[in-house]
């Protein structure tokens, strides 16, 4: 018999709130069973809850988090979902590498107007000392 979890041991596991929980539930991303007016989770929404944030983490989009989740589902042999994940994580990795470089110009050109400004202060101060 597969581990049950409440809501509550699931939030300590990972470290989120409830509330998150709740959310991915309502968006059809977790199915926990309900006993009375409590959630059950299975080993099953615990995996998905743990790819589901590592997938946020890394900065994927829900939908692509739900669309990757459904890979698992769709093919038992996990070749499909293990090429599709490769792939997408490949885009992820060249818009964090064209982000990195963007980041590299702002800061390139934020040292040089930092320089400029700092010859243009050193400039008013000797000017002030003359006077």
């Amino acid at each position: 018999m597969s581990k049950q979890y409440t809501i509550s041991d699931l939030a300590e596991m990972y470290d989120t709130t409830t509330r998150t929980i709740r959310y991915y539930e309502e968006l059809g991303l977790l199915q926990p069973k309900r006993i009375g007016g409590r959630r059950i989770y299975s080993d099953r929404d615990r995996v998905r809850l743990k790819l589901i944030l590592r997938g946020r983490r890394l900065g994927f989009r829900l939908d692509e988090i739900r669309e990757m989740l459904e890979w698992y589902d769709l093919d038992p042999t996990e070749v499909y979902q293990l090429r599709e994940v490769i792939r997408k994580g490949d885009e992820k990795l060249a818009q964090i590498d064209e982000q990195i470089r963007d980041l590299q110009a702002v800061r390139e050109e934020l040292l040089e107007l930092r320089d400029h400004m700092q010859r243009l202060l050193d400039e008013k101060t000797r000017e002030g000392e003359k006077s």
